[in-house]
């Protein structure tokens, strides 16, 4: 690999961005592959990078095949994360399935009453305010965000950083009639409107859920699907 293919990769995994190392296999030329664009060794035709692209949103490596070109393709994307806000009931339910899934799960509540080793065995647990303990986690593309506590003065401060934030997925737990009443919270706090839209709330598909498993399995359902949808969203080239 030549030294500037090395330093942009690795620059662009140091910035946390999902990328693409691509091999010629015939000619053993590289070249590295991003939203961004194409840069390298070899130019790829459109509809292989594009293809690349699409590889890299599904965080799926592998050989392509197109004509007579062989292309292998090493995706390098940051690990999925959900950050959960609220160390209740529903969280305990999420947590295994989400890791289950492949995401590395950290929850933020400040009430350490809630947020105990002993309920949340193996997990990270953040005591910091929501908007603070987000903040710092600084949530990228491949990150969730989901609000659990039902109180505004927790919930509200996490979404107005999340929103803002390139989080694939933002949802929060509530009814319509409450959602309607956080969307004037959220308004009045300073929030677009189109920012408001990304959120998912009532959060989870609706599947008639009741139990905290099944608010679990809803929530974890439309985290996925908005995750797989960003494969048909993806640019197609540079």
């Amino acid at each position: 690999m030549k030294a500037e293919t090395l330093e942009r990769l690795n620059a662009l995994r140091a910035d946390k961005q999902p990328c693409a190392l691509v091999t010629d296999l015939k000619t053993g030329l590289q070249a590295i592959v991003h939203a961004g664009g194409t840069h390298g060794g070899f130019a790829l035709f459109p509809e292989d990078e594009e293809t690349v692209l699409r590889r890299i949103v599904e965080d799926r490596s592998g050989i392509v095949e197109e004509g007579d070109q062989r292309l292998f393709v090493q995706v390098f994307a940051p690990p999925l994360r959900l950050l959960l806000v609220g160390a209740v009931h529903i969280a305990q339910a999420l947590v295994p399935m989400a890791a289950l899934a492949g995401y590395a799960v950290t929850i933020i509540d400040p009430r350490r009453a809630f947020a105990t080793d002993e309920r949340f065995p193996d997990v990270t647990l953040s005591d910091a305010w929501p908007d603070e303990g987000l903040a710092a986690l600084a949530p990228d593309r491949r990150t969730a965000v989901v609000t659990l506590t039902h109180d505004p003065k927790l919930d509200d401060p996490a979404l107005l950083v999340a929103l803002r934030s390139p989080a694939f997925y933002v949802g929060s737990l509530g009814s319509r009639k409450t959602h309607a009443k956080r969307v004037a919270r959220l308004l009045e706090a300073g929030l677009t409107e189109a920012e408001i839209a990304r959120l998912h709330a009532p959060v989870g598909l609706d599947i008639g859920a009741v139990t905290p498993a099944e608010i679990g399995v809803s929530i974890l359902a439309e985290i996925t699907q908005a995750l797989r949808r960003q494969v048909s969203a993806a640019p197609a080239g540079g």
